[in-house]
């Protein structure tokens, strides 16, 4: 088909979003629930009647209710539809619903479905409250991040308590921090100038979980109502996953939309994109202060697209913490003092694990319609692990679909070496990045060190709690912790201990 071929020039005609805030758990809709009600929503946003034609279902996994399987038959009964194709993703990964539209669009311009639906949601706030409802033999309570069945695994870095995000994306802001070349103070003060852009536009949108502005200083200070969470990180630099929330659009091509009656005033038009990733593994990175795959993530869509920063009037840069927008900032060149989120953040936005991004493309897409402008989507998923960005415009673009749009090789060839994991090690290293966990109540949980030993490799270390001077410089922005030296050596159940070159 050539470029001008309307069957081959994928848009996106109708999106959908909901919160489910229930007085009582036990009325709160399921994940299914959602997504129902989210494409329901899609549906009458592009003018009704898509859904009964929709040949294509593409979920994102959940995470809350790990017994339901949307693809199973379940949703498509809700909604009183068949389809030919269908699929979930396998994880419940932030770049998801950006892979998803990517490949509906491929599926469109291949004749593959007219009419494609993309669709996610999480339940985790009725899901937290129900297990409460439970109290657990060990007085534990319910986590559904840490409970996770693939996070149940004990592994080296599981044994520092390094297992989920909040104990990993710290890595990256400490590095990141030291390698930008900024004091504590600076670094924290560009996390909370980025963070109280998006809560004001959280603040604007009705769809936004917390539609309260905050201060750059709320932000990054500590409180009773902003605890320490993992150093420099407070409750709201973090992704608020206790949320209820759904989303989803739907997509088809332009010969059948205009078909269809839909005024072209009402559509957004998809771009090229391009998609990239990094080992699963976070101790198996070349380093903690950029991305690899982010970068050429980012470069490669902004190239394809023909388009510079000053051409872009919204992005969407993935907020789970500020490490992530910091490192896509400086690649895309994006300035401080422009939101970097239309929906507004993985905190006031909401942050519904994998499906955030699609509430992201629902909110671009209502700011493109009727105008030329474009918008850029980056989404980030794992940890730092997979990264995925797609232009979407208010106006034809010239892309040519479907498009190949894995760029692996190129993204390989700017890793840098990975070094060896010596899980063993005693004797001197360096502080490469580190993290300071804390208990609920503020009060330090503990440190873990990752260090380069003298000949190069990786290693961990723990900080116990008690250990007041070496979490005291770790945290007080003094003295640059990261490329300082120290020494590692073995507890009796042979877990490294950091200590202080001077102690």
């Amino acid at each position: 088909m050539s470029e001008t071929d309307p069957h081959a020039v994928p848009v996106i005609i109708g999106v959908g979003q909901i919160n489910d805030r229930p007085d009582d758990p036990a009325d709160g809709l399921d994940p299914i629930g959602l997504m129902a009600e989210a494409l329901r929503r899609a549906d009458e946003d592009a003018g009704g009647d898509w859904l009964a034609s929709r040949d294509s279902l593409a979920v994102v996994s959940q995470l809350g209710w790990p017994h339901l399987n949307p693809v199973d038959g379940t949703l498509a009964e809700m909604l009183g539809i068949d389809h030919a194709h269908r699929e979930q993703t396998a994880i419940p990964s932030g770049d998801s619903p950006v892979l998803l539209l990517h490949e509906a669009a491929n599926r469109i311009a291949r004749g593959e479905a007219r009419v494609c639906a993309v669709v996610g949601a999480e339940a985790l706030r009725t899901a937290g409250q129900l297990a409460a409802l439970k109290p657990r033999k060990d007085g534990s309570k319910p986590n559904a991040l840490r409970d996770a069945k693939h996070r149940q695994t004990e592994g080296y870095a599981q044994r520092y308590g390094l297992v989920i995000p909040t104990d990993v994306y710290p890595l990256y802001e400490n590095a990141g921090r030291a390698a930008y070349g900024q004091t504590l103070a600076e670094a924290q003060a560009e996390s909370g100038a980025i963070w109280a852009l998006m809560s004001e536009v959280a603040a604007e949108n009705e769809s936004a979980w917390i539609r309260k502005p905050v201060s750059a200083e709320e932000v990054i200070t500590p409180s009773s109502n902003n605890r320490m969470i993992a150093f420099p990180y407070t409750k709201l630099q973090v992704a608020n996953a206790a949320v209820n929330q759904g989303a989803g659009f739907l997509v088809t091509s332009l010969a059948e939309a205009r078909a269809r009656g839909v005024p072209e005033d009402r559509l957004a038009f998809v771009g090229y994109g391009a998609a990239a990733r990094k080992d699963g593994d976070f101790l198996a990175r070349d380093h903690y202060y950029e991305s690899f795959s982010l970068a050429v993530s980012i470069e490669e869509t902004m190239r394809l697209n023909e388009v510079t920063v000053d051409d872009l009037a919204h992005v969407e840069l993935y907020s789970c913490f500020p490490c992530v927008p910091k490192m896509a900032r400086r690649v895309l060149g994006w300035p401080l003092d422009r939101p970097a989120t239309v929906f507004g953040g993985l905190t006031f936005g909401g942050g519904p694990i994998g499906n955030y991004m699609s509430h992201a493309v629902a909110e671009m897409v209502l700011r493109l319609r009727g105008t030329s402008d474009k918008g850029l989507l980056f989404a980030n998923g794992g940890y730092a692990t997979y990264s995925h960005t797609i232009l979407l415009s208010g106006a034809p673009t010239g892309a040519v679909f479907p498009q190949d749009f894995d760029f692996q090789l190129e993204a390989d060839a700017r890793r840098g070496p990975i070094p060896d994991i010596e899980e063993d090690y005693t004797g001197e290293a360096m502080i490469e990045t580190y993290v300071v966990h804390y208990e609920r109540d503020g009060s330090v949980k503990s440190g873990v060190i990752v260090a380069r030993t003298a000949s190069g490799n990786r290693t961990l270390a723990h900080v116990p709690a008690t250990d007041d001077n070496t979490i005291t410089f770790l945290t007080d922005g003094i003295r640059e912790p990261v490329g300082t030296a120290g020494l590692i050596v073995r507890d009796e159940a042979g877990m490294g201990l950091w200590q202080m070159a001077d102690g």
